[in-house]
């Protein structure tokens, strides 16, 4: 299982740079990323809550319905937003002040997507149907994708530059837009 893990893990690593890599959109790469966790791996819920002054404002997600806002140090999204850090649940009925979302959530990880100056601009929340389904592996790989998304947070994805067999099309293409624009 933990081979197995691992594998899905780093394939979804180098799925999310290429969905990355290039794009602006924050909130366009949060909902394909939670996607691509959440058919990889199979859990109850994968999403983003983004931080909005002091609270947690649900992002988008896969999954069942879910809290639209959730306060600063509050359940386990709000502790590791408080923290700076991820935080493992195995049980999530031994987690103090819990938000049940869903009654079917059993154990959760939640990993901040953290500026390069350490500010948590969201957190990426993920639960399971399943008591202790995350452990260390899930952590590790988790906070290296949530680096990926921090980098299109901050503007500091590179773009790749279109090939010299591309560049010749898009300028004839913008050309004759140009003369159509002119037209009306």
């Amino acid at each position: 299982m933990e081979k197995k893990k691992v594998e899905s893990y780093r394939l979804l690593v180098s799925q999310v740079k290429g969905l990355a890599e290039g794009e602006t959109d924050d909130i366009g790469v949060m909902a394909n990323v939670a996607a691509a966790i959440h058919q990889t791996m199979g859990f109850l819920w994968t999403g983003f809550y983004r931080v909005v002054g002091d609270e947690l404002w649900l992002g988008p997600f896969q999954g069942p319905v879910a809290c639209y806002r959730i306060p600063y140090g509050r359940g386990v999204c709000g502790t590791a937003w408080a923290r700076g850090e991820s935080v493992v649940v195995p049980d999530v009925e031994q987690f103090p002040c819990h938000i049940a979302c869903s009654s079917l959530s059993r154990s959760e990880i939640v990993v901040p997507v953290k500026s390069a100056d350490g500010t948590v601009l969201a957190v990426l929340d993920i639960d399971s149907q399943h008591l202790a389904t995350f452990d260390e592996t899930d952590r590790i790989f988790l906070e290296e994708i949530c680096g990926q998304l921090a980098e299109v947070m901050e503007g500091k994805v590179k773009t790749t530059p279109m090939d010299v067999k591309t560049k010749p099309m898009f300028d004839k293409t913008k050309a004759m837009f140009d003369k159509t624009k002119a037209l009306f």
